[in-house]
């Protein structure tokens, strides 16, 4: 899994085991990737807004949380779909994953009214099959 198609990858979560986790199963699976880390939404779409602003690319993977304090996943897909959307040299590039321990009908079943915009829902804890998945 070493040569991953991915340099840029957002870790958005206010789980920082979640961070620690994601760090180890990258190491120990040689994914030479050194992810950002951002504890909300509006951390993230910040960062992007800069990017889009600077006209540098986007980041190239983002697993994204669901419920995080300030603005959760749900928000920051908005946004991140209002960013985007008036910038249209940036969308499409970026590939987001929702990772989240809410197994939840409701969370479930919004998560297709993003369907243009996530590629797949993954559970916590995330393992190393899941981690293949997207590797």
């Amino acid at each position: 899994m070493s040569n991953s198609k991915f340099k840029d990858v957002f870790v958005v979560d206010d789980d920082k085991v979640f961070h620690f986790i994601i760090q180890k199963l990258f190491s120990k699976n040689n994914i030479n990737i050194k992810p950002s880390f951002y504890l909300n939404g509006l951390e993230a779409i910040e960062t992007i807004r800069e990017k889009v602003n600077l006209g540098v690319s986007m980041p190239d993977l983002i697993l994204l949380d669901i419920n995080m304090p300030i603005m959760d996943g749900w928000q920051f897909l908005d946004e991140y779909r209002k960013t985007c959307t008036t910038n249209t040299s940036t969308t499409g590039q970026t590939i987001i994953y929702l990772v989240s321990s809410s197994n939840s009908i409701t969370d479930l079943n919004k998560a297709k009214d993003y369907q243009d915009q996530i590629k797949d829902y993954f559970f916590k804890p995330m393992t190393l099959e899941d981690l293949k998945k997207i590797f």
